[in-house]
């Protein structure tokens, strides 16, 4: 269900008033995690470590009541579901998009992932969630990048994820992501307890 709120009844008043209207209202912060764990769960049981990474995202995002609230347009929108998108390679060697649902359940979780990103790239058509918040991820994983700052459209407010290629080093495997999000939807502080949660799911799944 999608609710449209009044933002002076929301801890988002202010940052509202501020950014809803600002030319360029994104933020991105950096953060190298460690995915050491992820990379093992992922060998040894047959998962794909971009699934696992979205799960772990979608599990440190709904613990953080920011993140269910979306600026669309000049409203401000809560929502009572998130999802997670990945970017997809199609049988024509194009990308489409794919939002799955969040489960907190990693099974179903996977279950839908592999069938829905299976769909996608089958048919070359995205798979949108309208009536959830969805997180982008974009994994450019055969690439080593340091960073990436993702495009601002004016059109789509969502938080977004992008990494590369993870990196060894010594005993650990490293991965560098960025995350953007729009100042209206939340501050600093929370971007950086999510990334905090971020790295606790990872190190525990």
């Amino acid at each position: 269900m999608i609710q449209d709120v009044n933002p002076n009844e929301t801890s988002r008043a202010y940052a509202f008033e501020m950014w809803i209207k600002a030319p360029m209202p994104m933020v991105t912060l950096f953060r190298t995690l460690d995915v050491t764990r992820l990379k093992r769960l992922s060998r040894k049981h047959g998962l794909k470590f971009n699934m696992l990474m979205c799960w772990c995202i979608g599990r440190a995002a709904s613990q953080i009541k920011e993140f269910y609230m979306l600026p669309v347009g000049d409203k401000l929108l809560r929502y009572d579901t998130i999802a997670v998108n990945t970017i997809v390679l199609n049988h024509e060697g194009e990308v489409s998009s794919c939002d799955i649902p969040f489960s907190n359940d990693l099974e179903t979780f996977n279950t839908d992932y592999l069938h829905l990103t299976s769909q996608v790239a089958s048919t070359c058509r995205n798979h949108d969630i309208t009536d959830s918040m969805v997180i982008g991820t974009s994994a450019l994983a055969q690439y080593e990048i340091d960073g990436a700052v993702g495009m601002y459209s004016g059109i789509f407010n969502n938080p977004f994820l992008i990494w590369g290629r993870y990196r060894k080093r010594l005993f650990r495997t490293l991965l560098t992501i960025s995350f953007q999000f729009h100042h209206t939807q939340m501050d600093g502080a929370h971007a950086a307890r999510f990334l905090d949660l971020l790295q606790k799911e990872i190190s525990k799944v």
